[in-house]
């Protein structure tokens, strides 16, 4: 399933019905640099299309003018960094006023409603994004603590309490505009790089209530066609296949994995038995996962002459990105394996991994005896385990 928002957008020749009429967005940006210009995207399938661009006046004002034949998705945009989102009207007479340097950030918007959703959204997003950039700061401060492992925990369960909230407003918002066409980026929104908002599969509930409100005001609309389809695909995905999950506490035996190490040579999982071994899957983009390895590190430092053994799993995307993941961390002491396949590598649905770090600890047999162990509760099992 492609989550890409370009998807969704695509769809401008299935349009029907609707003339020419002439869109105007107009603003006032603060503090402006001298002879800046200002963009208008359109966002297409899989592209962005520089539709018109203007210098911004020294009082800050700008103009555009478009003909627009649907509701369409445009981006008003400084650089790559600093751009609007804008669900744009046949018609509209758009307003807005923002600082030069944070346009996705207005202070006001006015003339069109799907504008004003998407930048009211955007603002709570934005915030909460600050929030986990924050605490990656406080993190990299506390580094070198002893007690870092403690400060993980207690970072690990502020960033999700934001995510949890940010959830929340996300169902409330789709609660609340279920006709909007401005609902649809919020359900592909992220807070990170690979954390959703809603989950496709937990929030299923939500997809198919944007799905059938949609579909029955817009159903010619190409948007709304690509949504549609695509929910028709996670439901029959959800619905039609169980996924193994392994189970600790029947102390199922973990399946069997057989993948390449960073040297080519395949590693089965299965060639740890005797040993207690952490199972575990990380990847060198996820900043939890990289904050978790100074934990492993310590863990195998303590206990690897007492027959514990770890086995790590990447879902890199780049053999090049996995390696230097493993040297920069100080990794390179206990087994390494990946398809490099990202979300698509065979781990996934063999272990129903919807998110990492995950880990499973094995005992001599290969059983799984406990998961998703970190910090302190990781050092307390082994311990008690190898006392």
């Amino acid at each position: 399933m492609n989550r890409k928002l370009g998807i969704l957008l695509a769809a401008a020749s299935i349009f029907a019905g609707c003339g020419d009429k002439t869109s105007e967005i107009s603003g006032i940006l603060e503090n402006p640099l001298p002879r800046q210009y200002i963009f208008l995207q359109e966002l297409k399938p899989n592209e962005l299309l520089n539709v018109d661009s203007a210098i911004v006046s020294e009082d800050g004002s700008f103009e555009f003018k478009r003909k627009v034949k649907f509701p369409s998705f445009y981006l008003l945009k400084i650089n790559q960094n600093n751009f609007l989102t804008m669900l744009i009207e046949p018609g509209e007479k758009i307003k807005m006023t923002s600082h030069f340097d944070s346009l996705n950030y207005p202070v006001a918007v006015i003339g069109s409603k799907g504008t004003k959703l998407i930048a009211d959204y955007n603002r709570l997003l934005i915030k909460t994004r600050n929030k986990i950039s924050r605490l990656n700061d406080i993190y990299n401060s506390n580094s070198g603590r002893p007690d870092v492992a403690k400060v993980i925990d207690s970072l690990d369960n502020l960033g999700d309490g934001y995510l949890n909230d940010m959830n929340r407003f996300a169902k409330k918002y789709i609660d609340d505009n279920l006709t909007s066409l401005a609902t649809i980026p919020v359900l592909y929104s992220q807070l990170t790089q690979e954390i959703y908002i809603l989950d496709p599969q937990k929030d299923l509930s939500y997809f198919l209530k944007v799905d059938s409100s949609l579909f029955k005001k817009y159903p010619e609309y190409g948007p709304v066609i690509d949504l549609h389809n695509q929910i028709k695909e996670m439901v029959a995905y959800y619905d039609g296949k169980e996924l193994a999950k392994p189970n600790p506490g029947e102390r199922n035996v973990a399946p069997e994995i057989a993948l390449p190490s960073p040297e080519g040579d395949t590693i089965k999982l299965s060639s740890t038995r005797g040993s207690f071994v952490l199972l575990d899957f990380w990847a060198s983009w996820c900043a939890p996962c990289r904050t978790e390895n100074p934990n492993l590190v310590k863990a195998w430092n303590l206990y690897r002459n007492k027959g514990f053994k770890i086995y790590q799993v990447s879902l890199d995307k780049t053999k090049e990105a996995w390696i230097k993941g493993i040297n920069d961390d100080g990794l390179d002491k206990w087994i390494h394996v990946s398809d490099v396949s990202y979300w698509q590598s065979i781990v996934v649905p063999l272990y129903n991994i919807e998110s990492i770090p995950a880990n499973y600890l094995l005992d001599k047999e290969g059983r799984i005896i406990a998961s998703n162990l970190r910090g302190d509760a990781l050092q307390r099992k082994l311990a008690e385990i190898f006392k």
